[in-house]
């Protein structure tokens, strides 16, 4: 049996980072594969650019999601969740639940 994990072991910085608005929405456009960066703007409606490239280098740096370049008939950029990132998909479908059973 795994011993009980208190929220204090949770660190601010990681609690932080979850409880960004356009974050959890990134990361949930993400759930279901590879993006573009103009897929995750038409998927994120009211996003401002800006806001979103910051919000992708963010989470690029915490290791939540994946920057690759990508070769077809030109070079171009695909954002994905890592091991990490994918570990956070079932905190939201909890969230979720919660959000309809609550509020």
């Amino acid at each position: 049996m795994k011993p009980k994990i208190s929220i204090r072991k949770c660190s601010v910085h990681e609690l932080k980072m979850l409880g960004d608005f356009w974050t959890l929405e990134i990361i949930q456009a993400l759930a279901d594969g590879e993006k573009r960066f103009c897929e995750l703007e038409r998927l994120l409606l009211g996003i401002n650019p800006t806001t979103l490239t910051n919000r992708l280098k963010k989470l690029t740096a915490q290791r939540v999601i994946e920057r690759q370049k990508e070769t077809v008939d030109k070079i171009s950029v695909v954002y994905m969740l890592t091991r990490k990132g994918r570990g956070v998909l079932p905190v939201l479908e909890q969230m979720k639940i919660f959000a309809e059973t609550y509020l």
